[in-house]
């Protein structure tokens, strides 16, 4: 049962987060919509409305037809126009930032809702076309259906008219910077909720190791399924690596307390997250580096865009900030239960090496970011006392003093 319940928790997020789930969901309620609609269009009910509002009434199959064909393609046309732009769009993001932002854009829902929207609505145009048909002494025209997919058609071009101001405002940097810092600050609030800074090393008395069955990225763990393997087991156990990292295929990933059998680590195994892409819900560290690979890539020779890596640069200490006073557990348990697990986590000094240093290593020489990184470093030292981050900001302090 726990194997069918995390199998269908990994398909069901990977469907829920797939580019194609809000517009096929979109698309079926349209069709649905369109098959409700016509139902009523030749009920009693919907002839008896027609007969009181004579201008709903189109009596011409022909003048049907044309009226069909011109919203077809009409919202097909601005489907491909709308959706080059999105494809424009990514390119100059993926070549000018990152190639890891790409899921930021891409799995935007406003982009899912109109381009479900534009596919429902020519899914309904054909729904309609296939209605229209011969029934001996007339013909079969769902009129008021069709008066419904001409105020549609409308509401698809306002749509477009605010798709493209979306659009426009998406491609700017400090917009997509400011979604990047938003998601990983939601993720440092969810995780870091500890009092106490996490330790580098943790005594533990290991009597067998758990290997990973195939090579991902570490992302922590399903805590419910873990813990309920700890308790039931009668054991602790320590993870040796940080989220973020990747492991290799058979390669020790968690010590053990006592000796498992081989069914015991499979087992165990199903607590353990392994992905092949990394997310910053999961995973705020990866959110950081996203953020520090923005300025690196700004201050390339071929970008040269030093205000990009500012912008950056201010979001990684305003989360470091938040991350010096909050700390994520290192170690979880159930209350009552001796059962412990030990997390391996990155101190306020490992991160700060990681993802500062390479941009001072980058952009030292460039007169804007050094000041920039005295003003904010010399704020950030306020909030706490940290070696790395008091010995790059003696190196700011020496480099800007020699101009």
């Amino acid at each position: 049962m726990d194997k069918i319940r995390l199998w269908l928790i990994s398909r069901y997020q990977l469907i829920v987060s797939s580019i194609a789930f809000l517009p096929g969901v979109l698309s079926i309620s349209f069709l649905i919509l369109a098959a409700i609609l016509f139902l009523f269009d030749v009920s009693e009910a919907g002839q008896q409305l027609k007969a009181d509002l004579p201008w709903l009434t189109i009596k011409d199959p022909s003048t049907a037809r044309s009226i069909l064909g011109a919203i077809a393609g009409g919202v097909i046309s601005l489907t491909v126009f709308s959706f080059s732009m999105v494809m424009i769009v990514l390119n100059q993001a993926a070549s000018q930032m990152s190639n890891r932002i790409l899921d930021k854009l891409i799995g935007n829902r406003f982009q899912q809702i109109v381009l479900g929207v534009y596919i429902g609505t020519i899914i309904y145009t054909f729904f309609m076309f296939s209605t229209i048909r011969d029934t001996g002494d007339s013909f079969q025209i769902p009129s008021l259906s069709i008066f419904i997919l001409t105020v549609l058609t409308v509401f698809d071009i306002f749509l477009f008219i605010y798709f493209l101001h979306f659009i426009t405002q998406s491609v700017k940097y400090d917009v997509i910077i400011n979604r990047i810092e938003s998601a990983t600050f939601e993720g440092m609030k969810e995780f870091c909720l500890a009092e106490n800074e996490v330790k580098e090393d943790t005594e533990f008395l290991s009597m067998s190791m758990i290997h990973a069955k195939r090579s991902g990225i570490f992302e922590g763990f399903d805590t419910k399924e873990i813990m309920d393997f700890c308790e039931e087991n009668e054991c602790s156990l320590l993870a040796i690596y940080p989220m973020g990292t990747f492991i290799l295929r058979g390669q020790p990933i968690l010590k053990c307390s006592r000796t498992l059998t081989d069914t015991q680590v499979e087992i165990a195994l199903q607590g353990i997250i392994l992905s092949q892409q990394e997310s910053v819900d999961r995973n705020y560290e990866y959110g950081l580096r996203q953020l520090s690979e923005i300025a690196l890539k700004a201050l390339s020779p071929g970008i040269n865009d030093p205000g990009t890596a500012i912008i950056s640069f201010r979001g990684l200490i305003d989360l470091l900030g938040f991350r010096a006073i909050h700390f994520p557990p290192s170690i979880l348990s159930r209350e009552g239960k001796p059962n412990l697990l030990y997390r391996k986590e990155y101190s306020f000094d490992s991160l700060f090496e990681r993802v500062i240093y390479p941009i001072w290593d980058y952009g030292k020489e460039d007169r804007m970011l050094r000041l920039e990184f005295r003003l904010l470093l010399n704020q950030l030292s306020l909030i706490l006392f940290s070696e790395p981050l008091l010995k790059l900001l003696k190196q700011v302090n020496e480099k800007i003093d020699k101009e």
